[in-house]
């Protein structure tokens, strides 16, 4: 029986060794010099379309649009894809003189459906280069171009930096969540780029070359069809690229219902993806004999930060209670080892990246954080969520 137990405890210790492995190795890896900058080819800019999916967003999309506006040359086109709206966002773009497309179709909603609406609509004079913004993202300056033309000088899908920010008056968790989202969207993509190895797609700040993204299957009520997307061009030879030196923001939803439904979209999806995409990139690595496909498969097989924290956590009290039983000390240090490397990637993640933007005494609100989010991954096990739901947004002064 100890022998039994013995056997039970390590393999769960060593199982967890491969997803906090991955994440020490990439937010190491994001802490080493930058390497050579892609060059832009000469300075040429393509001709760019940008769509913005937008689906009753009259709260914030006006923001959105004021603040792209003005940043964009003769070679770009800013097309609103207004999916299945009953409020004004389709009458505020028109106003401020953008070209807006009308979708309705109660049947197929979701993000992936907007999005192909919009390629087919300009299929018949194309562009070179298809950028994607939601319509609640503040784009930084200089941003679309240069996405744009690194996918069009790499033939590749390009993300940009996509960050959320605390609302006004945020509460702890708010700060916790912004650490989190960094991590993920930020340190370690820039970590696979240090190593040469592509990224997940965020669903905002994407830029695709119209060769590339005229052939892609978007049509879906798919809740993260960008991560479905990445793997999908990833397996085709047309890995995603991350480009740190562009950048878009949103801002996490102050009321606590949406701020719980945007995270069981995100997290729900981001768990089925695992476990139905992770298996299929690492076959398909083997297949094709490509190490990029199998960076691609440990990356997404690394769970969301909270929940890798919470199985690590359950994976101590029962390596103590085996200990307990007479079991021996080997799981319990290299779990011990295990949890040293999760301190070091987020306490280097918060020193290099966000410590301007997180308080060290936020990060105590780590333990009411987890808790937070214990009924999401319950909810995940007992009803996971599998449509697509739009986030109810904030009201956004102008």
């Amino acid at each position: 029986m100890i022998l039994f137990i013995d056997i039970f405890v390590l393999a769960i210790a060593i199982g967890l060794l491969l997803p906090i492995g991955v994440l020490f190795v990439e937010c190491s890896a994001a802490l080493l010099p930058d390497r050579v900058k892609v060059e832009d080819r000469g300075g040429y800019q393509p001709q760019t379309v940008i769509l913005v999916p937008a689906h009753n967003e009259a709260s914030g999309i006006g923001a959105t649009l004021e603040t792209l506006l003005p940043q964009l040359t003769d070679s770009e086109r800013l097309v609103v894809i207004a999916d299945n709206c009953t409020d004004e966002t389709a009458a505020i773009a028109r106003a401020l003189g953008v070209t807006v497309l009308e979708r309705h179709d109660r049947d197929r909603t979701g993000k992936g459906y907007a999005l192909d609406y919009g390629l087919r609509a300009i299929e018949p004079n194309p562009p070179e280069v298809v950028v994607v913004i939601d319509a609640d993202c503040i784009v930084e300056k200089g941003t679309i171009q240069r996405i744009a033309r690194q996918a069009m000088t790499l033939s590749r899908p390009v993300q940009a930096i996509y960050l959320m920010a605390q609302p006004p008056n945020p509460k702890p968790k708010d700060a916790v969540s912004a650490l989190a989202f960094l991590v993920k969207n930020l340190v370690r993509p820039k970590g696979l780029a240090r190593l040469g190895l592509p990224c997940l797609l965020t669903g905002t700040g994407m830029a695709f070359p119209w060769s590339v993204i005229k052939e892609a299957s978007l049509a879906s009520s798919n809740i993260v069809e960008d991560m479905q997307l990445s793997v999908e061009l990833a397996i085709k030879g047309q890995a995603p690229v991350f480009c740190f030196e562009a950048k878009v923001t949103s801002v996490f939803p102050q009321q606590e219902q949406a701020a719980k439904s945007q995270r069981t979209r995100w997290e729900h999806g981001h768990l089925q993806t695992l476990l139905t995409q992770a298996p299929k990139l690492l076959q398909a690595s083997v297949h094709q004999k490509r190490f990029d496909l199998l960076g691609m498969a440990l990356d997404l097989s690394v769970p969301p930060l909270s929940l890798l924290v919470m199985l690590w956590i359950a994976a101590i009290l029962v390596s103590s209670l085996a200990r307990i039983l007479g079991a021996t000390w080997i799981p319990a240090i290299v779990l011990a080892v295990e949890g040293l490397l999760i301190l070091i990637s987020i306490f280097g993640a918060w020193v290099q990246f966000g410590r301007a933007d997180v308080s060290l005494t936020a990060l105590l609100a780590v333990p009411f954080y987890v808790l937070w989010k214990i009924p999401l991954y319950v909810a995940f096990l007992l009803r996971p969520q599998r449509e697509w739901m739009r986030t109810e947004r904030d009201t956004v002064d102008t």
